[in-house]
């Protein structure tokens, strides 16, 4: 058995403080995290949902884009670390 990251419609699990709620998402690669969010948003959009449902897909959504921004400023500082400098031209 794989313990592959589930990919699901967003749950409207309440009861989510502010603080550490991306690390249910730790787990997810850039492009997990980011479908994720998308599939969050849209459901956002379509409406129809009640409240607290509504509430606990915007925490989800905070998280997710958390996230995203993670492994992009991580992306990014791999990126500068890999561009030679200046000194390395001796």
């Amino acid at each position: 058995m794989s313990a592959a990251p589930k990919k699901k419609a967003p749950s409207s699990g309440s009861g989510e403080a502010g603080g550490g709620a991306a690390d249910r998402f730790t787990e997810l690669t850039y492009e997990e995290a980011r479908e994720s969010l998308i599939e969050t948003v849209r459901a956002l959009e379509t409406g129809g949902v009640p409240l607290e449902e509504t509430l606990a897909l915007w925490e989800r959504g905070e998280a997710l884009a958390k996230v995203c921004q993670e492994r992009l400023d991580g992306a990014r500082a791999r990126l500068e670390r890999a561009q030679p400098t200046a000194d390395d031209d001796g």
